[in-house]
């Protein structure tokens, strides 16, 4: 539940602040006739990504033990790649963000109809979209213990609804200045913490393709630490769900987790020192 929490937080949190920004410049120039467009628009973002994650979710099942890994472990793949993008994006246009959607909005205001609407899509839609699938590869990666049982769904599923429930009310609470949070802090910190997920659930995401014999290498471990580590325990449970931790880990695994946790922490981590030196010096400045 806690990384799926943290992680409806995070994204849930970004998709709120863009629809803070859309609300708060339409009600500051005075065009608060067009705000149900953007709602019109937020509801049919939140659709496509309920029925996306649906699609995830059902979709698979009546298709082979073979072809369910094969796409499983794809769009794990693929879901780490989108998360990777947006926690550098975020980090890198946090700041121009406002400006860019006061742009489009001035512009969509100028066009058709349907014009408003389209851009609260877009904006909102990425997000969630990107959220339906990183939840589901994280969530699908967390609840299959060693042997390959799936245990029910719903503790991390909950745990990714009260995070967007959160996310929501922070939003409201900053929209309306009742409550003040360091935006640069939390998604530096957060951006940290989904690297490490995303370790786990790429990972995963190779194991997935070498049960479905796409990749070889399945029965080469590089540590097999089961009767050590009991994925029945409360840390057993608390590696595996935060981290993805696998008790009996292939060489491939372990490979791609290193290769990818270890570059993209440092990047990011240098990113993060190379934006704060600015403001350190500014303030020193003044």
């Amino acid at each position: 539940m806690l990384a799926n929490y943290l992680i409806g937080l995070r994204e849930g949190l970004e998709a709120g602040l863009v629809v803070s920004i859309l609300v708060a410049y339409l009600v500051k120039t005075d065009r608060r006739h067009l705000l149900p467009r953007i709602w019109a628009g937020v509801g049919v973002a939140v659709a496509i990504s309920l029925a996306f994650g649906a699609a995830l979710t059902y979709g698979p099942q009546t298709l082979t033990f073979e072809a369910q890994e094969l796409i499983g472990g794809t769009l794990s793949i693929v879901a780490v790649g989108f998360v990777t993008y947006m926690i550098f994006w975020m980090a890198q246009a946090a700041r121009s963000l406002s400006g860019e959607l006061r742009g489009r909005i001035d512009e969509a205001a100028e066009g058709g109809r349907w014009s408003l609407v389209l851009v609260a899509v877009l904006a909102v839609g990425r997000e969630g979209l990107e959220t339906a699938l990183f939840l589901w590869s994280a969530t699908r990666a967390g609840t299959r213990d060693a042997g390959g049982v799936a245990p029910p769904t719903w503790e991390p599923l909950l745990g990714a609804a009260l995070g967007i429930a959160t996310a929501v009310v922070l939003a409201a609470l900053i929209y309306r200045g009742a409550v003040s949070i360091n935006l640069s802090r939390f998604f530096t910190w957060t951006g940290g913490f989904l690297i490490i997920v995303a370790a786990g659930v790429l990972a995963y995401g190779v194991h997935d393709l070498q049960e479905a014999r796409f990749l070889p290498g399945l029965n080469n471990l590089a540590f097999d630490v089961s009767d050590t580590v009991d994925v029945n325990s409360w840390y057993g449970a608390l590696l595996k769900g935060v981290f993805n931790f696998s008790p009996a880990t292939t060489w491939l695994e372990a490979a791609a987790w290193v290769l990818y946790a270890v570059p993209v922490m440092t990047l990011f981590l240098l990113g993060v020192r190379r934006r704060s030196t600015p403001i350190q010096k500014e303030n020193a400045d003044a």
